[in-house]
């Protein structure tokens, strides 16, 4: 699962990049940030869009990581001056068009020399979810059917909602596979904030896509996910 570092070389245009540091043990998502598990998480802060050029302090969104072997987990802490949401929805069922509202995305690959290849994971306020195999060499590239297993858990403040996910290894890499210090993935972290469109949305990115319309599936942008002790 060791991968090629080099960004430039491997088709990739950002250097940008996150530590998932190891923890003692895996636990279930709770959306609880303040506990012991993220006290020594290293979290990187965005509150750009897409593009890298508006900033919407209103809405910065902050990501940390954390990994064991057999999972790897993800904490957002979002600012909000209001929520948009589906209600009535069944939070036992993945929600199609969750990305029409208020959510958190994290786009990952796991192998990188694929660079069309990934996964996405989004998660809404109220906890509402879905998961995606993607190929952009396919049509349609995105694959619902497709189903990680993963966890994930939201509380919602007045000013502040958190996300906590857990995604399994197995899902990602095939059964059996565990991770590594050594190891190094590709990934981007999205924000959907406000009412309307896309054209009026507050749609952010951690590292920036600057493409000229809203897309997130842009993977040459993808940072490094380096997993560390």
């Amino acid at each position: 699962m060791k991968t090629d570092s080099s960004s430039t070389a491997s088709g990739y245009s950002s250097n940008l990049s996150i530590e998932s540091r190891l923890s003692e043990s895996d636990f279930v998502p709770d959306g609880d940030l303040q506990k012991l598990a993220w006290r020594n998480a290293q979290p990187v802060e965005f509150d750009h869009d897409w593009a890298g050029k508006e900033r919407y302090p209103r809405a910065a969104t902050r990501v940390a990581s954390l990994w064991t072997p057999a999972h790897v987990y993800f904490a957002f802490w979002c600012k909000h001056s209001g929520l948009n949401i589906f209600s009535g929805e069944n939070p036992e069922i993945e929600k199609n068009g969750l990305w029409d509202r208020d959510v958190v995305e994290v786009f990952i690959n796991p192998q990188p020399s694929r660079i069309q290849h990934y996964y996405e994971f989004e998660v809404a306020p109220n906890n509402l979810w879905v998961d995606l195999e993607i190929d952009l060499n396919n049509q349609p590239f995105n694959d619902m059917t497709w189903d990680s297993g993963f966890s994930h858990a939201t509380r919602i403040g007045d000013n502040l909602w958190t996300c906590e996910v857990r995604i399994p290894v197995a899902a990602l890499c095939g059964e059996g596979k565990l991770l590594r210090p050594e190891n190094e993935w590709r990934v981007n972290f999205y924000r959907a904030d406000g009412e309307g469109d896309n054209a009026v949305r507050r749609l952010l990115a951690w590292s920036p896509t600057r493409s000229p319309k809203p897309n997130f599936h842009v993977p040459s942008s993808f940072g490094f996910l380096r997993f560390v002790r």
